[in-house]
């Protein structure tokens, strides 16, 4: 399977006793980068949940959110501070003292001043706990994978649609192949012949020339390259369209970097045979087929 680094998965869950709601969701990344988010009082199952992770996402930039609240108590104390309470009393009688002021302190001017008053939470959440909050996370992290092989299934598609292309433009380049250097013969052909109009001409000399031409422009090495990577990357969507048994721990390797390594290399061939390119219809070819590599590129950065 096919998985795009792009995903979404949500679940929610409640009883008597808490409320539990789970998101997980990923952008591109080159690594897998993971930003865990967790209520204090549930922190120290941060490990756990990491590690749950690797079963739904290999790559990307993934974010976890969790809310718990625990329904049987506000969870909260908030408690009062009389020592920063007297302080602050102590320098405001001082401000009166020297400026000569008047003021009269209500408890609810002094409760608003920093740390007169602070909120504790005042529940501890048992280990058994972290079994209902995999449950959900299990949940969210099905939903999250669906979303990622839904989106790697149209990356999937479109990329095939691009090696069609690329294949088609590559072909047209070994048709014309030939044809240039038939073109360059006759052309060379005509030009001695009007310079050496009344003199035999050296056909050894142009048979030289043509294979001097044929050598500088040849494109074989690379067409047949960029073939072969055409059929590559078709072979490698849909060995891993088939899925991979993941029980038997026969987990292939992240698609996308390689997938990645052979879009360079065809753009590599690409380019080596624009630089050879004498005539403009290959040319035109040439930016086709760069154009189109390029739209591959950007679509396989979306691969997991």
């Amino acid at each position: 399977m096919v998985y795009s680094m792009t995903g979404f998965g949500r679940s929610e869950y409640s009883d008597e006793a808490r409320r539990i709601i789970i998101e997980i969701k990923s952008v591109n990344h080159r690594y897998c980068d993971v930003s865990v988010k967790l209520p204090r009082s549930i922190s120290r199952f941060e490990p756990e949940l990491r590690k749950r992770l690797k079963l739904y996402a290999e790559r990307g930039k993934i974010d976890i959110f969790v809310t718990y609240n625990n329904l049987k108590s506000s969870g909260y104390n908030v408690k009062y501070d009389k020592e920063i309470a007297e302080q602050y009393m102590k320098h405001l009688r001082s401000i009166e003292e020297d400026f000569g002021l008047e003021e009269e302190y209500k408890p609810t001017v002094i409760a608003r001043f920093p740390d007169v008053f602070t909120v504790e939470e005042n529940y501890f959440v048992e280990d058994e706990e972290y079994e209902i909050i995999e449950k959900v996370f299990d949940v969210a992290g099905k939903q999250f994978k669906e979303s990622r092989a839904a989106e790697g299934k149209r990356l999937s598609d479109d990329i095939l649609d691009k090696m069609q292309e690329l294949e088609e433009l590559t072909c047209q380049v070994d048709e014309l192949a030939p044809k240039v250097i038939e073109e360059f013969r006759e052309k060379l052909t005509e030009r001695v012949e009007k310079l050496l109009s009344n003199t035999e001409i050296d056909d050894a000399r142009i048979v030289q020339e043509v294979t001097i031409y044929s050598d500088k422009v040849a494109v074989d090495e690379e067409l047949v390259r960029l073939h072969s990577h055409v059929a590559a990357v078709r072979e490698m969507l849909s060995e891993d369209a088939q899925g991979n048994d993941e029980s038997s721990g026969d987990k292939k390797s992240s698609i996308g970097r390689r997938l990645d390594f052979i879009v360079q290399e065809m753009n590599r061939e690409a380019n080596t045979t624009l630089s050879k390119s004498d005539t403009l219809a290959v040319t035109d070819i040439g930016i086709d087929m760069k154009t189109c590599i390029e739209k591959v590129r950007e679509q396989v950065q979306n691969i997991e």
